[in-house]
């Protein structure tokens, strides 16, 4: 499989999906434990925007 083809195809993925391959990805560099650790704080502020998200839709449901 071609890199173009890879690249094609990655929209079609799954968000968990794709995690996993950045996952891999990140685990092959070698600044595999500062991507990690990014990975980490990233994944954190998305699920704290995601939780900001479900408060304000709660509260314009009032």
């Amino acid at each position: 499989m071609s890199k173009m083809e890879i690249m094609a195809e990655i929209p079609r993925l799954t968000h968990s999906e794709r995690r996993d391959i950045m996952r891999l990805i990140f685990e092959m560099e070698q600044d595999a434990q500062t991507l990690a650790e990014c990975d980490r704080l990233a994944l954190e502020r998305f699920q704290s925007l995601d939780a900001m998200e479900a408060e304000d839709e709660k509260n314009a449901a009032r």
